[in-house]
C-alpha cells in the first residue's frame, strides 16, 4: 500500500489532500487515571464531586477518593493482582462509577459489560477477557443480572464466595453482587468495601499505584464484530486519560461547570467524554439515574442547576418533545456533547434555541479511538456545529483515502483513518482482527467521511456492514449468525432503515427452510433473552429468495430501497 506525499501539519488541510493534524499546543499527560483523580481531589477536595439523583448519593472530591480507596483496598484483599480482568455489569450506579476508578487505582483491568447482554453475550465476553472477578448489579428491569450469572454457573449454588469454580466460566473466581441481600456463592458489594476498612492503608495502594504506567492496559470494552462476535477494544491510562482533558478542553470546562450524565457508563461516552472530562478538570458529575429518562434528565438539569449536559440524538428528542418542557429551568446551561449517532441538523438547531445549550459541541469517534478523534469548538459557527463534526483533535491525525490506501483530494469521499495517542493498543486476544483494523499506527474507522478545505469532518456513510440504532452500534453480520441457529431459518440478512425515533431500525429478511412455517412473534420471541433488546429486528419480512447481485452478492441496498417504499419511511438530513 502506497501513500500520497502531501504536506500537512494543521487542523485544516495544508494542500489539496484530506489529511490533517491536531494542534500539539497542550502536552500531552502521562498521568494514570488514579494520578489523575488525586491531583483533581487535592485541589478541590470540598466541592461537589459525585451526584447520584436516585441512589441519594452526594459527594465531594475528598468523599469520592475516599470511597474509590475503600473498594480498591477491599479488592486487594482479596488477592486480585495487577493485570487481573474485573466484570462490571450494571447500569448507571454509584458502584460503577466507584468500580471505574478503584480497579485503576491497583491496576485491575476494568471489563465493561453491557447492561443490555443476555445469556450468549455475558458468556462469551466474560470468557474472552478472562475475567476473574465480576461485579454486579442484581438486575434491570426484565434483565435479571444474578440469575443469569446463576443460569452460567450453576456451582454457585454450592460455592464459598470467592471460590467458585464453573465449567462455562473457567477464568471466574469472585462473584460481587450489589444491594444488601445475600445470595449463595456470592460476596457482597458491601462485604468487599468492609475488607477496606473503613480507613484504608493508603501506603499500600499508593505502592501499588506507583508502579503503574501510563500505556498499560487498564479497559476491555467489547464493540460487535462485522465478523459475528464482538471485539474487546483494549485502552489504557494514556488512552483514556488524555481523550477526557481533550473533550473537556474543547467544552472550556472548569471546576465551575456541573455535567448531567444521562449516557450509559459501560460506553465510552459516559466512562470517558462525561466522567474523565469532569475528573480532569473537577467539574461536578451528576447523574439522573440508573437509566434514560428525559423528564428525570431534564429534572435533574433544573434542580443541580447544571452547565452542561450529554446526550446522543435520541435522548435529546425525547427530552424536546417531553410533554412538561417548558416548565424545566434550563437557563443554566451552556454546553455539552451531542454523539454517538449522526446528529439531525434540526434537533441540533432546537437545542441551541430551545435548551440554551448555545455552545453545545458534535463529537465524533469510536471505542477503538478513546473515542473521540473530532469534535466541534464552542466558538464555531452554528452552521458548522450543527452540519459537521468539527475538526481533528490535539495530537492527533486523520486522513480520508480511497480503496488503495491513496489520500484523496479535500472535499473527495473515502474511508477514514485516524493516527496518535487514542488509538487503542488492539482487540483483547485477537492479534489478527487488531492487524486488519490497524495499518502503520492508523485506525481504520470503516467510515466514509470527507474533509474541507477548512478541516471539518463529514461523515457520509460507512464502508463497514454496520448501523447505529440510538446510539448503540450494531452489526448486522453478529445478528445474521444468531439468527442462523434458529432451527427453521435457511438463510438471514439484516440491514438497516431508517426511523425517526433511533436514527436507524434493525430489519431482517428470512428464508425458511423448505416445508417450514414462522411467524415474526417466533423470531422475536427466539431473540429475547438470547441476544439484547436493542439488537432484536424491528422488521422481520419472510421471503423466498434474496437479491443478488450476477456474481452472487447480495444487494442489502435493494432490500433497504424496497423497505423504505413499502413503510413509506424518510431519511432524517444528518452531519
Amino acid at each position: 500500500m502506497t501513500e500520497r506525499s502531501t504536506r500537512h501539519g494543521g487542523i485544516a488541510p495544508q494542500d489539496a489532500y484530506s489529511r490533517v493534524s491536531g494542534e500539539t499546543d497542550t502536552p500531552l499527560s502521562s498521568a494514570t487515571i488514579p494520578a489523575l483523580l488525586a491531583e483533581t481531589a487535592a485541589r478541590f477536595p470540598d466541592r461537589p464531586a459525585v451526584v447520584f439523583r436516585e441512589q441519594g448519593v452526594r459527594w465531594t472530591w475528598a468523599q469520592f477518593v475516599a470511597e474509590v480507596d475503600r473498594l480498591a483496598a477491599g479488592l486487594a484483599a482479596l488477592g486480585l493482582e495487577r493485570g487481573d480482568r474485573v466484570g462490571i455489569w450494571s447500569p448507571n450506579r454509584v458502584e460503577w462509577l466507584v468500580t471505574q476508578f478503584a480497579t485503576a487505582r491497583i491496576g485491575l483491568i476494568l471489563v465493561n459489560i453491557n447492561p443490555a447482554y443476555r445469556l450468549h453475550e455475558l458468556e462469551y465476553a466474560l470468557n474472552t477477557a478472562g475475567c476473574r472477578a465480576i461485579i454486579s448489579a442484581e438486575r434491570l428491569r426484565t434483565s435479571k443480572y444474578l440469575e443469569m450469572l446463576q443460569s452460567l454457573a450453576p456451582e454457585m449454588a454450592t460455592s464459598e464466595p470467592g471460590a467458585l469454580k464453573s465449567a462455562r466460566l473457567p477464568a471466574l473466581q469472585f462473584v460481587i453482587r450489589m444491594g444488601t441481600e445475600r445470595t449463595p456463592g456470592m460476596l457482597g458489594y458491601e462485604d468487599v468495601l468492609a475488607r477496606g476498612g473503613e480507613r484504608p492503608d493508603s501506603r499500600m495502594l499508593d505502592g501499588i499505584t506507583a508502579t503503574l504506567d501510563c500505556h498499560d492496559a487498564i479497559n476491555i470494552q467489547f464493540t460487535s464484530g462485522t465478523t459475528g462476535n464482538p471485539k474487546g477494544a483494549t485502552l489504557t491510562h494514556h488512552n483514556v486519560v488524555n481523550n477526557g482533558r481533550f473533550v473537556a478542553q474543547a467544552m472550556r470546562f472548569t471546576e465551575r461547570d456541573s455535567l448531567c450524565i444521562p449516557v450509559p457508563l459501560y460506553h465510552c461516552f459516559g466512562m470517558v467524554l462525561s466522567v474523565l472530562a469532569c475528573v480532569s478538570t473537577g467539574a461536578q458529575m451528576v447523574f439522573p439515574g440508573e437509566i434514560f429518562d428525559p423528564g428525570a434528565t431534564l429534572g435533574a438539569v433544573a434542580a443541580e442547576r447544571c452547565t452542561a449536559l450529554h446526550g446522543v440524538p435520541t435522548m435529546f428528542i425525547a427530552e424536546l418533545d417531553h410533554p412538561d418542557f417548558g416548565s424545566f429551568d434550563l437557563s443554566t446551561l451552556r454546553t455539552g456533547i451531542m454523539a454517538g449517532a449522526p446528529c439531525p441538523i434540526e434537533t441540533m438547531k432546537r437545542v441551541v434555541e430551545q435548551m440554551n445549550m448555545r455552545e453545545i459541541t458534535i463529537a465524533y469517534g469510536m471505542t477503538e479511538t478513546s473515542p473521540v478523534s473530532f469534535q466541534s469548538s464552542t466558538s464555531d459557527p452554528l452552521e458548522r456545529r450543527v452540519s459537521t463534526v468539527g475538526r481533528i483533535q490535539p495530537h492527533l491525525e486523520a486522513k480520508v483515502v480511497d480503496s488503495d490506501g491513496e489520500v484523496v483530494p479535500v472535499g473527495e469521499a473515502g474511508e477514514l483513518w485516524v493516527r496518535g495517542y487514542s488509538v487503542m493498543k488492539g482487540y483483547w486476544g485477537d492479534d489478527e482482527r487488531t492487524r486488519e483494523a490497524i495499518v502503520d499506527g492508523w485506525m481504520r474507522t470503516g467510515d466514509r467521511a470527507t474533509i474541507d478545505a477548512e478541516g471539518y469532518c463529514n461523515i457520509v456513510g460507512r464502508v463497514k456492514d454496520m448501523l447505529i440504532r440510538g446510539g448503540e452500534n450494531v452489526y448486522p453480520r453478529e445478528i445474521e449468525e444468531f439468527l442462523f441457529t434458529h432451527p427453521k431459518v435457511q438463510s438471514v440478512q439484516v440491514f438497516g432503515v431508517p426511523d425517526q425515533k433511533y436514527g436507524e431500525e434493525i430489519c431482517a429478511w428470512i428464508v425458511l427452510k423448505p416445508g417450514a412455517q414462522a411467524t415474526e412473534d417466533e423470531i422475536r420471541d427466539f431473540c429475547r433473552d438470547r441476544i439484547a433488546h436493542y439488537k432484536v429486528p424491528r422488521y422481520i419480512r419472510f421471503v423466498s429468495d434474496m437479491p443478488m447481485t450476477i456474481t452472487g452478492k447480495v444487494q442489502k441496498f435493494v432490500m433497504r430501497e424496497r423497505m423504505v417504499d413499502e413503510l413509506k419511511l424518510t431519511e432524517n438530513r444528518t452531519a
